[in-house]
């Protein structure tokens, strides 16, 4: 019998095996339960495009700021009221409230801009206003000196506009320190 094959297992009285050929991939898988799982990845889905919607809008409610009818707070933009070009004269005094000069102002603001300019030409002086703060009737600028060729004129300030107690005018409160250290301040009617 040496050269006859040899016989299966299960002819020699043992039983079959439930295994008959090995594989090294898994099974495939049950499509029993599929329905329900997609249904599960649909509603995961579903809540994570509301939660982009809901995130986008409240982030655009943040970018674009609040509608016409509010008043957007401090430190926004310049309000129809105060945009255009105004001018007047200022007159500047010492901390003890001595009179030191008087000079011509002139400030240019435009609807909606957080930046403007002014020009104080008596003085030959020009500069940058940026707005720091805007509450109800009255803006605070941030003044910082761009044009100054005979050094006459503080580096930064702070002026204030209030709505005039006439119409169609501004109220400026010119606030700065001198080179010397001296607290100086000038106010005026912008018209």
């Amino acid at each position: 019998m040496s050269g006859s094959p040899p016989r299966p297992a299960h002819e020699e009285g043992e039983a079959p095996s439930p295994v008959r050929r090995m594989s090294l991939y898994p099974p495939p898988r049950s499509t029993r339960h599929t329905a329900r799982r997609r249904k599960g990845w649909v509603v995961a889905s579903v809540a994570a495009g509301a939660a982009v919607v809901v995130a986008g809008g409240t982030a655009a409610a943040l970018v674009l700021g609040p509608g016409p009818d509010q008043d957007p707070g401090p430190g926004a933009s310049v309000p129809d009221t105060f945009a255009g070009t105004w001018e007047g004269k200022m007159i500047q005094e010492n901390e003890a409230g001595e009179h030191v000069t008087d000079w011509d102002a002139r400030v240019r603001l435009e609807t909606g801009a957080e930046r403007g300019s002014s020009e104080w030409f008596t003085l030959n002086c020009r500069g940058s206003l940026t707005l720091q703060e805007r509450e109800g009737g009255r803006l605070v600028f941030d003044y910082v000196e761009t044009y100054d060729p005979d050094d006459r004129c503080v580096d930064s300030s702070t002026l204030t506009l209030s709505e005039g107690g006439a119409e169609e005018t501004l109220e400026a409160r010119w606030e700065a320190t001198s080179h010397d250290g001296t607290t100086m301040i000038s106010t005026g009617t912008l018209s």
